[in-house]
């Protein structure tokens, strides 16, 4: 055989080899997409002893991904004081960034990395950045007065 003809024919044979294999499946089945999904697992971790029969909870305590437990940088208990130290407010704020401001439900908004809600004619901003210090405040409208907001 002439060096040319040998390379046409093994690129012939690889065609035909190639050609008589199954293609392969890039997508899954979706049932067994489902399960991955709900279960929190991936090929990887399954494979590693991610249990797809279980929930995302117990194969997070079981070492496998997280449990979505996202918590709002801004929830916890902060209080209002004036520039003499007076409380003005007490605030308490939900992972989900629900606001209670002096044992009343009022509505917040993210603002500029801010959470921004307001009671009565005060104004309170919370900074979402935990190295932003001393930058939490309240502005009363009203009385044209202004101090910080502490996180207790």
């Amino acid at each position: 055989m002439k060096p040319g003809k040998t390379i046409l024919a093994t690129a012939v044979a690889a065609a035909a080899i190639g050609l008589s294999m199954p293609l392969a499946s890039h997508a899954i089945d979706p049932a067994y997409a489902k399960k991955l999904e709900k279960s929190g697992c991936t090929q990887v971790t399954e494979l590693k002893g991610c249990d797809i029969n279980k929930t995302k909870a117990e194969n997070a305590k079981a070492g496998f991904g997280t449990v979505d437990t996202a918590v709002s940088p801004y929830a916890g208990q902060w209080i209002a004081r004036n520039v003499d130290g007076r409380t003005v407010s007490t605030i308490r704020i939900d992972g989900k960034n629900k606001v209670v401001v002096n044992g009343k439900s009022v509505a917040s908004k993210l603002s500029d990395g801010a959470l921004v809600f307001k009671s009565g004619f005060i104004t309170y901003t919370i900074q979402g950045d935990p190295r932003l210090k001393n930058e939490n405040s309240w502005f009363d409208s009203d009385a044209q007065t202004t101090g910080p907001i502490r996180r207790q």
